[in-house]
C-alpha cells in the first residue's frame, strides 16, 4: 500500500472537516483546519484524524461544553474551540 504524502493528508483532513454530518462542525472545523492544519505536528495529526472519527453530535457536545470530552481529545477540542471563539 502506498503511503499517503503530507500535502495529501492535509488536504484530505481539510476536505473531511469541510464536509462533517452537520453544518455547526463544518462551520468550525473547517476554518481551523486551513488555517492551523499545517502547523500541527505529526502526533497532532493523528490525533486530528482520529478526532474527525468521531460522531459530529458527540463533537458539537464537547466543543460546545454540553458534555465532557475524552481526554484523549481534550487538549486538540479546547484549541479548536478558542481558535473559534468558543468557551468550554
Amino acid at each position: 500500500m502506498t503511503q499517503e504524502t503530507a500535502e495529501n493528508r492535509l488536504k484530505r483532513l481539510t476536505m473531511r472537516s469541510w464536509r462533517r454530518g452537520i453544518k455547526e462542525m463544518d462551520m468550525v472545523l473547517g476554518p481551523f483546519a486551513e488555517r492551523h492544519l499545517g502547523e500541527l505536528s505529526q502526533d497532532e495529526l493523528q490525533a486530528y484524524d482520529r478526532l474527525l472519527s468521531e460522531n459530529d453530535h458527540d463533537l458539537y457536545a464537547w466543543i460546545s461544553g454540553r458534555s465532557v470530552p475524552p481526554a484523549e481529545h481534550a487538549p486538540l477540542l479546547a484549541r479548536i474551540a478558542e481558535f473559534a471563539g468558543i468557551e468550554i
